[in-house]
């Protein structure tokens, strides 16, 4: 799951929808140094994670795309079910994207001291490239894949991927749909034991 999912699963608390978009970066023990509610934001994040990699239904996913994008798989399908999550929004939802979207980057504005480094310095970029919205377009996916193949100097081809995924859409998305049903009930769970 990337930035999308990871927000929406994390309940209505922004403190831990920002610990949970902004985990990625916060190694080890790290994470003791924020606030508690930032905390149960990263320890989710972690168990959505190791649940995800885990699923048969993602392992499905990825395996379609294995052997061409090796290790990189993982991350294309975690953003390719971001896609399906945003296209298929009012399903979860009864608040339209746009104001979730808003809202959160509202939140991110209102709670600038408790971001990482990293996240502060990514905020001007990601609110005005409007990436969370952006999932809602194979264009805007093709942006994402294409920026993340950047960062890896275009070793992991990423910026290839949508080939695949308008070639598999309907197979993808049967798959997003299937985890996505199981991910809610287990982030749901776990959030109460945090």
């Amino acid at each position: 799951m990337n930035f999308l999912a990871h927000i929406y699963l994390s309940g209505d608390n922004d403190l831990i929808k920002i610990g949970n978009f902004m985990a990625d970066g916060i190694r080890g023990k790290q994470f003791e140094h924020f606030p508690k509610d930032v905390q149960k934001g990263i320890l989710l994040h972690r168990f959505i994670d190791t649940y995800t990699d885990s699923h048969d239904v993602f392992r499905q996913s990825t395996k379609r795309l294995h052997e061409k994008y090796h290790h990189y798989a993982g991350v294309i399908v975690d953003i390719v079910y971001d896609h399906f999550l945003a296209k298929n929004w009012s399903k979860y939802s009864d608040e339209n994207l746009e104001d979730f979207v808003d809202r959160f980057y509202n939140s991110l504005h209102e709670n600038h001291a408790v971001l990482t480094e990293k996240i502060q310095g990514l905020l001007p970029v990601m609110t005005r490239e409007n990436w969370l919205l952006s999932y809602r377009t194979i264009d805007g996916i093709q942006h994402i894949l294409t920026q993340m193949d950047r960062r890896s100097k275009n070793i992991s081809k990423m910026q290839f991927a949508t080939a695949e995924l308008k070639e598999f859409y309907t197979e993808f998305e049967q798959e997003f749909t299937a985890f996505f049903e199981d991910i809610q009930e287990q982030a749901n769970q776990k959030r109460l034991t945090l």
